[in-house]
């Protein structure tokens, strides 16, 4: 999918639209998001454009920062700080694809642990490749480590 009229471009208009509208938050916000997807894009050997699923995965890596820092910024007592930081988070989740209700995701993981005990792998040693069949039709929908969560129970 290429991002010419994707989740990038969105993110930079919204920008030139919280610069007219005035709101700080909003604006800077959106430029650590732009600046975090700028850095991955010319990380390595050579530049690269990320797909819109490597800019959700980024973006939900920000949403977790966030999430870390408002912790940590209230037990040290600063209230005003892990505001900010859940406000910030907020807003990054907007450009997220809405996740996938725990049900809808475990039923799912029961098909691929199904299908991989049809094909002999069970316990353990089938997580990786159960993992991999979910990731693959959940796409963005579903958090990496909901995944895993979700397969490890199911396999035990």
């Amino acid at each position: 999918m290429s991002t010419e009229n994707g989740l990038k471009s969105r993110i930079q208009a919204d920008i030139n639209d919280a610069v007219r509208a005035g709101d700080e938050l909003l604006k800077s916000t959106l430029r650590m998001a732009l600046a975090a997807i700028m850095n991955a894009e010319v990380a390595g050997a050579e530049a690269v454009v990320l797909s819109d699923d490597q800019i959700i995965n980024l973006l939900r890596s920000e949403v977790k920062k966030r999430a870390e820092s408002a912790d940590i910024y209230e037990q040290a007592g600063r209230a005003d700080s892990a505001a900010k930081e859940r406000k910030e988070m907020v807003i990054i989740e907007k450009y997220l694809p809405a996740a996938m209700d725990e049900a809808a995701l475990a039923g799912i993981v029961a098909e691929e642990v199904a299908n991989a005990a049809a094909n002999g792998q069970t316990g353990p040693k089938a997580m990786g490749g159960v993992i991999k069949a979910v990731k693959d039709r959940v796409g963005a929908s579903a958090d990496g480590s909901a995944i895993a969560a979700a397969v490890k129970s199911a396999l035990n």
